[in-house]
This record gives C-alpha cells, sequence and structure tokens, in this order.
C-alpha cells in the first residue's frame, strides 16, 4: 500500500510501513556498522529517510546519542545560523463545531468563554501587537462555518494589513485554520498569506479517530490530505506537525517524516516548516489524562532527529514550553519561536480575567517580547523580525533552492539584522537597544558577501534616521 506519491492519505502515510519501520528500528537500535554508516550519511546534509531516522530514534546508546546531538547543532549552525525569527498566534475566534478531546474549544467544552473578534477588535489586537515589535503573525481560529467561514478569515487578513500604526506593521501573516478546500486555499493565497499551517495532531488513524470523535475533523483522509490541496491551489509555504502526546512519538515522527517526503516526492519541495508542540494543560484538559506523554529528554532528541532528517525546513517552537526547554532545543534545531503570546481570543489589547477564561491552552512561558529578545542576545544568537523571502517571491522551491546552495546566508543574515535595528530604535528597552547594537556590530562582519555587507550598513544608517522597510 505504500506510496510515497500516491494522493490518498493512507497510501503516503501507510500504517504497516510505520509498523514495519519501526520493528526494523528497534532491531537495528545497536547495530554500529547501521548507526555509522547513516551518522556519515546525515553529516552530507542533505537529509535521512523515515526510516533512517527512526532508527537514530531508537538508538540508546550515549556515544551515538551524543553524536545526534552535535550533528544537529551543526547542521542548525551550517543553514540557519544565529538567527531566530520570531512571530505571534492571534486567535480569532473559539468557536467550534469538532469534538477534539485534547482541546477546550471542543464543541461540548462549556468552560471557556465563546469569543469571537469584530474586525474593530482586530484592529486592537494588531496595534497592540505591532507596539510589542511584532511583524509576523499566525491566525488561529476554531472550525466554525457560521461564526468564522472562510470569507471573515479573508476580510481579518485584509484587516491585519492596512493597520499601519506608527512604526509598526504586520508583514507576513501565516494561516492555521481547519482544513478545507482547493478553491478555499485559492483564495487564501490571493489575500497573499504567508505560511498555511495544519498539524496533524496524530497520524495513527485508528487513534486519530477517537480523538476526534464529532465533527468534520473526524475525518482523516480529509484532514491528512489538506497539504496537498493547498500546494495544488498555489499555496507554495506550508507547516506541518503533530501534538506530541497523542499517540507514540516514535510512531507520529516517523509519519511526520514520511509526509514531508511526500511533498517533496509530489511537489518539489516538502514542508517550509514543521511544529512540535507538547500537549499542555487546558480548560477541562489535562496532560495527565493522556498515555503518551514526552519527557522532556526525549523531546530535545526529537527536535535534533527532525533537523538531521529535513535540514532545510525551519522548525517552530511555542510558548507552550519553558524556557530551559526552549533554550535546549534552539541548538539542536528551532529556528522560529513565539513570543508574548496570548491564545485567548482579544488577549492583547485587554488581559483577560479569569473568569472569562477563552484561551486553547495554558501558556508556560509568559515572559514579555523584549525579555526574549534580550535573553536570545545573551544566548548568543540574533531575533529576526523578517518576512523579506514572502514579499520578494522566494518562497516554495525558489527558497529551498537557496538555502541548500548556500545562497540564504548572505540574504537572512542581511535581513534580521536590518529588522533587529528597527525593532531596538521603535520598541526596546534601553538595555535590550544596547545589547543589541552590540549584536548587531559583530553579526555584521559575517555576512560572507561585501557587497550585500555594505549595504546593509548603509540601510542600518537610514533606519536610524528613521526610515523604514529595507529588504534584500
Amino acid at each position: 500500500m505504500y506510496n510515497v506519491k500516491s494522493s490518498r492519505a493512507t497510501e503516503f502515510i501507510d500504517h504497516q510501513e510505520i509498523l514495519d519501520t519501526l520493528e526494523y528500528a528497534q532491531k537495528n537500535k545497536s547495530n554500529d556498522e547501521l548507526l555509522l554508516q547513516i551518522i556519515n550519511k546525515a553529516k552530507e546534509c542533505k537529509g535521512l529517510s523515515h526510516r533512517e531516522a527512526a532508527v537514530l530514534m531508537e538508538c540508546e546508546s550515549e556515544e551515538y546519542n551524543r553524536q545526534i546531538e552535535e550533528l544537529a547543532k551543526q547542521i542548525k549552525e551550517k543553514f540557519y545560523g544565529k538567527r531566530i525569527v520570531m512571530f505571534a498566534p492571534l486567535y480569532l475566534s473559539n468557536y467550534c463545531v469538532n469534538g477534539c478531546v485534547y482541546c477546550p474549544y471542543h464543541l461540548k467544552g462549556s468552560s471557556i468563554r465563546r469569543k469571537k473578534l469584530s474586525q474593530k477588535e482586530i484592529c486592537k489586537e494588531v496595534i497592540a501587537l505591532q507596539d510589542m515589535g511584532h511583524k509576523r503573525l499566525a491566525l488561529e481560529t476554531g472550525e466554525d462555518p457560521i461564526n468564522s467561514p472562510i470569507e471573515y478569515v479573508l476580510e481579518s487578513i485584509k484587516t491585519i494589513y492596512g493597520i499601519k500604526h506608527k512604526n509598526g506593521a504586520i508583514r507576513r501573516v501565516n494561516v492555521n485554520i481547519a482544513a478545507t478546500s482547493e478553491e478555499n486555499y485559492k483564495k487564501l493565497k490571493d489575500a497573499g498569506i504567508g505560511t498555511y499551517i495544519l498539524f496533524q495532531e496524530t497520524y495513527h488513524k485508528e487513534n486519530y479517530q477517537k480523538l476526534h470523535p464529532t465533527g468534520p475533523k473526524h475525518d482523516y483522509d480529509y484532514h491528512t490530505e489538506a497539504m496537498d490541496r493547498a500546494m495544488q491551489a498555489g499555496i507554495e509555504d506550508v507547516g506541518i506537525g503533530v501534538l506530541f502526546g497523542l499517540h507514540k512519538h516514535s510512531y507520529d515522527l516517523t509519519a511526520l517524516l514520511m509526509h514531508a517526503e511526500h511533498l517533496e516526492a509530489v511537489f518539489g519541495v516538502g514542508p517550509h516548516t514543521i511544529s512540535v508542540p507538547r500537549i499542555r494543560a487546558a480548560a477541562n484538559i489535562n496532560p495527565k489524562d493522556f498515555e503518551y506523554a514526552v519527557r522532556d529528554d526525549v523531546f530535545a532528541k526529537i527536535v535534533a532527529i527532525i533537523r538531521i532528517a529535513v535540514p532545510y525546513t525551519g522548525m517552530i517552537i511555542s510558548t507552550r514550553e519553558d524556557e530551559q526547554t526552549r533554550k535546549h532545543v534552539l541548538d539542536l534545531g528551532i529556528s522560529q519561536i513565539s513570543g508574548a503570546s496570548s491564545t485567548s481570543v482579544g488577549g492583547y489589547a485587554k488581559k483577560e480575567r479569569a473568569e472569562d477564561n477563552s484561551a486553547q491552552f495554558e501558556v508556560i512561558d509568559n515572559r514579555t517580547l523584549d525579555e526574549i529578545v534580550n535573553w536570545l542576545f545573551g544566548l548568543g544568537y540574533v531575533p529576526s523580525f523578517c518576512t523579506a523571502c514572502y514579499r520578494q517571491g522566494r518562497t516554495g522551491d525558489r527558497f529551498m533552492t537557496m538555502v541548500k546552495n548556500g545562497q540564504i546566508a548572505n540574504i537572512c543574515q542581511a535581513n534580521s539584522l536590518i529588522t533587529l535595528r528597527e525593532y531596538l530604535d521603535d520598541y526596546a528597552s534601553e538595555t535590550t537597544k544596547i545589547n543589541g547594537e552590540k549584536v548587531i556590530s559583530e553579526q555584521l562582519k559575517h555576512i560572507p558577501n561585501p557587497k550585500i555587507r555594505e549595504k546593509a550598513e548603509a540601510y542600518l544608517q537610514q533606519i536610524d534616521k528613521g526610515e523604514r522597510d529595507f529588504r534584500f
């Protein structure tokens, strides 16, 4: 049944192939010859198959696991350098017709307050986000054809792009909404979205259907094939992920990599991003009720394996994780993080009272964006608010080609420093500004192309004079 180029979910994510892969991985987890062969292949920075990645995931040798971690760090540095892209989620509505048992939005979830933002309220949220310094958002909404139809999402995107407050502007709107039709994906493409994001939650079909007992999301095939419809509709950047803790991590990791292989085989480009959320506490939701919780050390290894297996793909971690965990996985492969997030509907413009809880899940990292930016400086990273590739048409295979051949290093390094300069001048605290200026001065030296470096220096000077929105 397994066919990486099939359009059918149960064939490109074939259950028996996953079981066979996990059995193979178990049998070979102590096979020194094979482990060295896979690690040496990974050093070429061209990725691994799902079966090779599964063998490394099951490996229990401290020495090999140390090599895996070091290799993940090297690959992360090679393709992404010290840049960490910043973003924030924006929740539009928590009305939902699905029955997902791990989410407080589910149809019978009566303890959360149902809310939907008007366009005027969206303006207030976006201004609050702009006043923090954010340039990139991820729209979130429950699935409800009456309260949040595609027309509402499209209108909201137009509203967001149209808000210019002081020096603020949202330059990229990524969209995380329920699986929809190819026609609707074309509408999202025409609206100018960045990445279309959809998490699988779990790829185990039987468990998936139990976790989604009612509503449109119960249809495993329609949900799993959503990325094919999105890419057929012209959306070149898609983001995939699973909610670790809903099923065995080894099964979902293998399937996740198979999904990436499928997109690469059919469309010539894999996922733009992979997210790695873990299940968290929420209204009426206790993570301890789910038997497949992922320990911190296992979670870190998952991140490392994904980075090795799909070296060109961006990796995202949210404020579901605490500061210590985020610090650890930044080195291992994460290239994008959220900051100062609210998972409540309307939670940026006005702090929500406990009795009015509308949040999807509990935020663990509650630091301000300024605190996170300054923290990243201390860790040796360059916070980036860049959206240039999307706006310059470097999406899909054009973006991946530039990453693979190393050309992106010049462009991304310069753009990250330009947008960081904007952040420092417009939003940073005095301490963060001082530290950030040191980072910019040092990181300018790492732009390989002297002409781009010289032009970047000129742009930085113009920004200090009040001009904005330069990009390569």
